[in-house]
């Protein structure tokens, strides 16, 4: 994406390193979101700030553009630290050129924006704690709650909520040269160590630049950016999975060359993260009637469904399981049981993931890159949240929603029901433009208290008998410090302690 801007009299920067221009207003999209605790949640007013990837990028002395299209200008930037001493950020119009909007606690993102200077695909927003830092979430022993409507996301499309390892300033502090920050969408980091940021370390990322054969607006630079991810939630209408990402590092560090690994680089495994992770896709664990669009689905993405993930310790204060449950028609539904010969259990544990490995064959990389241990410490520091829709200029979506490797009929390559020749990204972008995905609802805090709902029912199961008066359903509150209701579970679940205020049977 690029942007030509035909004023020239507003401000400009005279600060050097990479910067922060205002030749256009940066007026962030409100957002609401609450923090709870054992006796109730309490609105937090907050905000999102697009990544500074999407952003317009031109001289710090006038509007040329320093990157245009998917090309770095080579006066501006013949190398990455003068491209960052002579280059900006600017200020966003997140409606006309993003597609994003938000209303109280529902921020919407639209997948292709036609606005006055660009066409705009995709985006990438942070939830912001004021103008100049990231919301931090420390997630271990906690749980994060939202609601997310993915009716208008179809095949090759991905509308994700996840966590990352970021600074809270977004790299301001550490580096130097960085002078936009999280204001300005800047420090992004995963899993991946993807090659395709355009800043890193407050440098520009133009050196050994590629431009994408296929994306008009990306390409592969020499660097890239790693910490660890937390995929809360990677989805369409058709498939959804959650996934931890473990690394060797707790914190950002840059990466370069083909030593990055992941999805831009030749050598899938060679990095210091697992560009894998431990992933839990229903459908890929043999449950190919639980989540889709219908009501023949025990998950209907037809309708809004609140989505719950748990991160639960155990008795050494360490992670000991990443439980998924949602809640649909005021119905509380726990993740299905794995189907999968050797590789049983319904929730994310360090022997599931272990199993999976064996069971589908693929590389354990999870285990060489930090393993259970290693997330465990990611998630007791704090991580920035990440909301995104995306498609997938390499592998088309289809190991989210299809079947891959193409044509592989080995365990685990099923993953969804997609064509295996869906997901092109030009395609996409002609025919299903207006595709969107909303996320709303937000809440965080202690294990029980961001949901509530009954027990749950799945749709193909014959009616239990009734259970006695006074016993407390799948996934309800059976005990704690104040509780006072029954503490007896139904047949066949058990009351487990999560922590010294909330009980729940499962």
């Amino acid at each position: 994406m690029y942007r030509v801007l035909a004023t020239a009299s507003a401000l400009l920067a005279t600060a050097r390193a990479q910067q922060a221009c205002t030749l256009n207003t940066e007026n962030k999209p409100a957002l609401t979101w609450a923090k709870c605790t054992s006796s109730g949640c309490s609105n937090v007013q907050g905000s999102v700030v697009v990544d500074a990837n999407w952003r317009w990028t031109h001289s710090t002395s006038s509007s040329t553009n320093c990157y245009t299209g998917n090309e770095w200008d080579k006066t501006l930037c013949p190398d990455g630290k003068t491209c960052a001493d002579k280059c900006c950020l600017d200020g966003a119009d997140y409606s006309g050129t993003y597609g994003v909007t938000s209303s109280g606690n529902q921020l919407n993102l639209k997948f292709v924006t036609v606005g006055p200077y660009s066409t705009n695909v995709g985006s990438r927003l942070y939830l912001m704690q004021d103008e100049n830092n990231y919301q931090m979430f420390d997630l271990l022993g906690n749980e994060f709650t939202f609601d997310v409507d993915v009716n208008n996301i179809g095949c090759g499309l991905n509308g994700a909520l996840y966590f990352v390892s970021m600074d809270k300033d977004g790299g301001k502090a550490r580096y130097s040269t960085n002078k936009a920050g999280a204001k300005y969408g800047t420090g992004y980091c995963d899993a991946q160590c993807p090659r395709d940021v355009k800043f890193i370390n407050g440098v520009a990322n133009s050196d050994e630049w590629e431009p994408s054969a296929s994306d008009k607006n990306a390409g592969v630079g020499k660097y890239g950016t790693c910490c660890p991810e937390m995929d809360i939630w990677e989805a369409n209408k058709i498939s959804t999975a959650y996934t931890p990402h473990p690394c060797k590092s707790l914190t950002q560090e840059s990466c370069e060359g083909n030593a990055c690994g992941g999805t831009y680089s030749t050598t899938r495994y060679a990095g210091t993260c697992d560009p894998d992770g431990c992933d839990f896709n229903p459908y890929r664990q043999g449950n190919k009637t639980f989540y889709g669009p219908g009501s023949n689905f025990n998950i209907d993405t037809t309708k809004k469904v609140t989505v719950v993930t748990q991160f639960i310790k155990g008795s050494d204060g360490k992670l000991s399981e990443i439980k998924r449950l949602y809640v649909q028609n005021n119905k509380v539904i726990g993740n299905p049981e794995s189907e999968i010969v050797g590789n049983t259990g319904s929730t994310i544990t360090d022997s599931f993931c272990k199993a999976q490995k064996v069971a589908f064959g693929d590389p354990d990389d999870f285990n060489k890159k930090g393993g259970w241990s290693g997330m465990s410490d990611a998630l007791a520091k704090p991580m920035v949240l990440v909301m995104s829709l995306w498609h997938d200029h390499y592998a088309n979506m289809l190991w989210l929603d299809s079947t891959y490797p193409e044509g592989s009929t080995t365990p685990g390559s099923a993953r969804g029901s997609c064509p295996q020749d869906s997901g092109d990204p030009d395609t996409l972008e002609k025919e299903v433009p207006n595709s969107s995905v909303s996320f709303s609802n937000i809440k965080f805090g202690p294990i029980g208290s961001t949901y509530s709902g009954d027990g749950s029912t799945d749709p193909e199961e014959p009616e239990e008998p009734e259970e006695p008066v006074g016993t407390v359903p799948q996934y309800g509150q059976c005990g704690g410090i104040n509780y006072s209701g029954p503490t007896a579970c139904v047949s066949p679940y058990k009351c487990n302690k999560i922590n010294d205020y909330y009980s729940q049977c499962y």
